[in-house]
């Protein structure tokens, strides 16, 4: 039964990973820029192409379906393109991959604003210690959900039915996995915000503001692009960009469509 399951669950897999052949996201950044522009701890938002990206697009009513995490060449791999972006992959499960895996998409980083050396190193520390993990594709039923470009689902229910599995810390999901990293130091991401009486002074009662987290198996890769406390790092920008120097096609050709 559960080689069955298996197989089932490699088959859903492998067609929900591959490319969508209606629709091609634009690369804004080479790996080099991005390369200049990353930082540790840096998340890595990426606009996939496959199938079960488009999935996500729609349940999270977002552009971006996927996230990964700058941790630096923590290999020490020769070459000029080392795996220094951690991710969850639906098939290979937690492991490295290279700037150059996103070359042709569109991608924005999100970047913790505050977040010292220390803690970026802890962040990185407890992502890696995931490195391996895999999605139980026995689990047939939570992959078949995704079958459906867009699926007939409620607004309200959108977000839970992005969940994954059980809530076996052996299964990790990408935004899931970052989520639980920066948790753990602990940062903020978008958590609940709560009003509670501070005091009271010349008869008017003040107020403070408490943050409660959610939980991390809930978030998606939109909750680090509309995160306040995370900014949003443009490498083109960052690289020193001078709208001056720009050099256009001659006005004769024919704009590309």
């Amino acid at each position: 039964m559960n080689s069955a399951l298996t197989w089932a669950g490699n088959a859903i897999a492998r067609y929900l990973s591959k490319r969508s052949r209606s629709y091609a996201p634009p690369g804004t950044s080479t790996p080099e820029l991005l390369g200049r522009a990353l930082r540790v701890a840096d998340v890595l938002l990426v606009e996939g192409d496959t199938r079960i990206s488009g999935v996500i697009k729609y349940l999270t009513q977002s552009t971006w379906s996927h996230s990964a995490l700058y941790v630096g060449n923590v290999t020490a791999a020769p070459g000029s393109d080392p795996p220094v972006l951690l991710e969850a992959d639906l098939i290979a499960g937690v492991r490295l991959v290279p700037l150059s895996a996103y070359a042709s998409m569109h991608t924005r980083i999100c970047r913790p604003i505050g977040l010292g050396e220390e803690d970026s190193r802890e962040v990185v520390r407890v992502a890696l210690e995931r490195l391996g993990h895999t999605y139980d594709l026995k689990n047939v039923i939570d992959l078949a959900r995704y079958l459906l470009p867009t699926p007939p689902v409620p607004a309200r229910w959108r977000r839970q039915m992005l969940y994954f599995g059980s809530g076996d810390p052996t299964r990790a999901i990408c935004s899931t996995l970052i989520a639980q990293a920066f948790q753990s130091i602990p940062y903020p991401i978008l958590p609940h915000v709560e009003r509670v009486a501070a005091s009271r002074r010349g008869g008017r009662r003040r107020f403070r503001e408490i943050l409660r987290p959610r939980h991390f198996s809930l978030f998606t890769p939109r909750d680090f692009d509309i995160s306040p406390f995370f900014a949003v790092v443009k490498p083109r920008i960052e690289a020193g960009f001078d709208y001056r120097s720009v050099e256009w096609a001659p006005e004769h050709e024919a704009p590309v469509t």
